[in-house]
């Protein structure tokens, strides 16, 4: 059984430091620093990952923050100053990939780098810093599924639990199932798709959208926490097919385009 501490935060002369905040941060330099080794050894692109990571954690951070308020803009519509409010939580990783990426089109532009090549050297990064950054979620007590009695439950407090489950003491700890997989992710990415791929540009960026949107797709099956349903369906659940249908065309594209060469 899973227990998170009851108390997410610490203080430092009565700032308060919150365990979600540590981890995301070190999630984040995490799947900087793969990135960079990668970049390095296997791009011969040395430096090029410090030189870009600041803009490209702004973007990232700025793309997650928006893509949850456009979620929720009933709420910011009326209060748009709360958007500011990052510490107050409400970061969506689709918002992030896309601003990241958005950042990383102008800094290949800038320093001369073929877009893919830079979206694959992010893109190996990515699964490992995800991994990290779902733990995040365990000492917040969110992002939790549905009620559940297996071996490995997680035990969320009364204050966390939604109404309609109030009466529920345990839940699937979809936070573990994602970071699990978002380790295997990385493996099968760095172990296989590279060696092979490596020079195929855009492949492994398509090959990490594909198998973490099919992730996602499925543990969100799990999550009680969704705020908007596109036709009964999560919405993420619905993003999550739109980017499985777009990697799996650009991977069958790059097979065939790659077999007539």
């Amino acid at each position: 059984m899973f227990r998170a501490p009851e108390i997410s935060y610490f203080s430092i002369c009565g700032f308060p430091i919150y365990y979600y905040g540590i981890i995301l941060a070190v999630a984040v330099f995490l799947g900087l620093w793969i990135s960079d080794k990668i970049a390095t050894k296997e791009y011969n692109l040395f430096g090029i990952i410090p030189r870009i990571a600041t803009p490209v954690i702004i973007g990232g951070i700025v793309g997650a923050r928006l893509y949850y308020c456009l979620l929720n803009i009933d709420i910011y519509i009326k209060n748009p100053f709360e958007i500011l409010y990052i510490r107050e939580g409400g970061l969506s990783i689709h918002g992030a990939i896309i601003g990241g990426i958005i950042v990383i089109y102008f800094m290949a532009k800038k320093y001369h780098i073929r877009l893919l090549k830079l979206c694959d050297i992010f893109a190996l990064g990515m699964p490992l810093a995800q991994a990290l950054g779902r733990w995040g979620n365990f000492f917040n007590q969110e992002a939790f599924g549905t009620p559940c009695d297996l071996p490995w439950k997680l035990y969320i407090q009364p204050a966390y639990r939604p109404d309609k489950y109030f009466s529920h003491k345990y839940f699937h700890p979809t936070f573990l199932y994602e970071s699990i997989l978002d380790i295997l992710i990385f493996i099968v990415l760095y172990k296989f798709v590279m060696p092979k791929y490596k020079d195929n540009l855009g492949v492994i960026t398509a090959a990490y959208l594909l198998l973490y949107s099919i992730v996602r797709f499925f543990i969100e099956g799990l999550r009680i926490d969704c705020i908007r349903y596109v036709c009964g369906m999560p919405l993420p659940q619905l993003v999550s097919i739109l980017i499985i249908i777009g990697a799996s065309a650009f991977l069958i594209y790059k097979y065939k385009t790659s077999d007539e060469n």
